[in-house]
């Protein structure tokens, strides 16, 4: 799941994708209100964290920007900002969570996880595709009850399928969302990784439907064709 974040603290900005980086996301940095909309005008992002208080102008008024251009990526504000007028402000701006710093990592990344549940395919902390399991909050993913390794991308790739299934998804599609603004992807590396979740996910198990099929010219689906 790609993430960006809008924090004019540099140290606290960096801190954040790193810790995020580790728990699968990939993260885009910017440390403006200008720089924050225009990543968002150019890049679909799955989730905004929003910092209050930015040099150039108020974090409410970029969200009402952004919410004026109809992009409902959900957004968690981030702020020291803790008064319930201000709690309510940035929730009437368009925000779908408000956390107030200093904050833990950990209850932010659950409230990340909880705002990416919210679609009606996704609201079950546990991703489940046929007999396919993965879990964001500990990185454990099933296969007919038998647990897969994986690495943290093939990971960040696999949910993201599982969050799209039974629908084509472009090789530019799956690089905006797994991989961040500043990675140095090309098609093929899609391909690579592609057959690095297909050798675990879908060749050891004779028993269940393939699960990634290629779409010659057009991309991937993620989903039995037999279902």
């Amino acid at each position: 799941m790609r993430v960006l974040i809008v924090e004019d603290e540099h140290k606290i900005a960096n801190a954040l994708k790193k810790g995020l980086e580790q728990e699968t996301f990939a993260v885009d940095v910017t440390y403006t209100a200008s720089d924050g909309f225009g990543m968002v005008a150019i890049t679909t992002y799955d989730l905004i964290i929003l910092d209050r208080m930015l040099p150039d102008f108020d974090g409410v008024d970029l969200l009402k920007s952004i919410r004026a251009k109809n992009i409902q990526t959900p957004v968690l504000f981030l702020t020291a900002k803790d008064s319930v007028t201000e709690r309510v402000k940035g929730l009437d701006a368009g925000a779908d969570d408000y956390l107030t710093k200093p904050f833990a990592l950990e209850e932010l990344l659950s409230r990340l996880r909880a705002l990416l549940r919210r679609p009606p395919n996704t609201k079950e902390t546990v991703l489940r595709y046929l007999d396919l399991e993965l879990d964001p909050a500990t990185f454990v993913v099933r296969r007919a009850g038998q647990e897969i390794g994986l690495t943290t991308k093939e990971f960040a790739l696999l949910e993201y399928l599982i969050r799209n299934p039974e629908r084509v998804l472009t090789k530019d599609m799956i690089i905006n969302h797994v991989w961040d603004y500043d990675a140095d992807v090309l098609p093929n590396t899609v391909e690579v990784y592609m057959g690095y979740l297909r050798a675990k996910v879908d060749r050891p198990f004779k028993n269940s439907p393939p699960l990634i099929i290629t779409r010659r010219g057009f991309g991937y689906i993620f989903g039995s064709v037999s279902k």
